[in-house]
């Protein structure tokens, strides 16, 4: 065999099916296509970041500042931090597997939740490294993080932990108390990452600040043009860091690892509040018209604070018991769902006909579920009417 054994055993990443792909398929005009399976902007990239790259097309005969200079000096300044505090990367995945390089031994571990964003899992595999899976608390309003679980897990091969904050594609957040709480208990020499691609959409009070600890802990926090800002087609993320944790990362990036179209894209982005307010404003409002109209065709749903939403045409009924774990927490556990009806997969293969692909969670070990994202109205009505028609609900 010519790969690494542990490459061997991997399954690839799986994403959202492409619009273009679905097109090939079913010979379906791809103006007659809605797709919300990936937790994209709706209403796609700033004005300001358009201009922007089309005004650098004539310099893609350069090679792009391998720094980002401009980019992360104006990132800085809205974030009231150092520039020694940022690296950029070819969107988050990038980073995602430049931390492992950095930092992960083959003979140290990680530890996930499950389940959780894939790359956490793929990426450590790549590296020949252990992987611990904590399982995600989960009830019938949701899932949450054990904490105690993950804190007892830890151990002397243990050097990070990744932790979606909220987590993709089950919501999981850590509140403001929790975070506290797992920092306290988490032992100084690891490193944990806070997986935030939804940050800038986020509005929750009790929702925690991570970033507000990089210079007392060894932590990361992951952030994304590719959500908020619509720039998920020229892959730019970036991580917040101390100096020194970030000067270990610069060793191991890839020079130019970011384009010249990215690197303006983002610049001019950052720039546009109102592009970022409307695109806020309309996934609210997607994220409340979606939930509403779903409960009411009886599909059991699970809101998030990003914009996104787990859902299943099930039928059941929720027999739950209250317990604590040790930081006092209350958790609604014991959720015994007999479940009934067209698993999430089944969903996903339905809708495509219509030209409507949302996202299968088959792959996460959700089975019953299926993600949507919010779209625009329009998108989202088209999404409603689809789904009450391929599940035959009553009006």
């Amino acid at each position: 065999m010519l790969a690494r054994k542990t490459i061997r055993g991997l399954k690839p990443y799986e994403p959202g099916k492409p619009i273009s792909e679905l097109a090939r398929e079913l010979r379906i005009r791809e103006s007659n296509i809605i797709k919300l399976a990936s937790n994209e902007n709706p209403i796609g990239p700033s004005p300001k970041a358009m201009k922007a790259v089309a005004g650098a097309i004539k310099e893609i005969n350069r090679y792009p500042d391998g720094g980002c200079f401009y980019l992360k000096k104006k990132l800085a300044s809205k974030l009231r931090l150092k520039t020694s505090n940022i690296l950029f990367g070819n969107g988050s995945d990038e980073i995602i597997d430049i931390i492992a390089k950095t930092f992960l031994e083959e003979s140290q571990e990680a530890i996930i939740s499950k389940p959780s964003f894939l790359e956490y899992k793929i990426i450590v595999k790549t590296r020949g490294a252990g992987l611990k899976i904590i399982p995600l608390d989960e009830s019938c309003s949701g899932f949450n993080y054990n904490i105690d679980k993950i804190v007892a897990a830890i151990s002397k091969k243990t050097k990070l932990i990744f932790l979606g904050n909220p987590d993709n594609p089950t919501g999981a957040y850590f509140k403001k108390k929790e975070l506290n709480y797992f920092l306290r208990k988490c032992p100084k020499d690891i490193i944990v990452v806070f997986d935030e691609a939804y940050r800038e959409l986020i509005d929750i009070r009790d929702y925690s600040n991570p970033a507000s600890y990089i210079n007392k802990k060894n932590i990361i926090v992951l952030r994304t043009f590719s959500k908020a800002y619509g720039l998920a087609g020229l892959r730019i993320g970036y991580c917040i860091a101390s100096s020194r944790i970030i000067s270990f990362m610069e060793r191991t990036r890839q020079p130019f690892n970011v384009n010249l179209l990215a690197q303006v894209a983002a610049e001019a982005a950052l720039s546009d509040k109102p592009h970022l307010l409307r695109s806020r404003r309309l996934i609210r409002q997607g994220m409340r018209f979606l939930a509403k109209n779903l409960k009411s065709l009886g599909c059991d749903v699970i809101e998030t604070p990003a914009n996104f939403i787990l859902f299943s045409c099930s039928i059941g009924k929720c027999k739950s018991r209250t317990a604590r774990n040790q930081s006092g927490k209350k958790l609604h556990g014991g959720c015994l769902v007999s479940y009934k009806g067209i698993k999430g997969a089944a969903i996903f293969k339905k809708l495509l006909p219509y030209g409507v692909i949302v996202r299968s969670m088959k792959v996460y070990g959700l089975d019953k579920w299926a993600r949507v994202n919010a779209g625009t109205m329009q998108e989202n009505r088209r999404f409603i009417s689809t789904l009450k028609e391929i599940i035959g609900a009553k009006s």
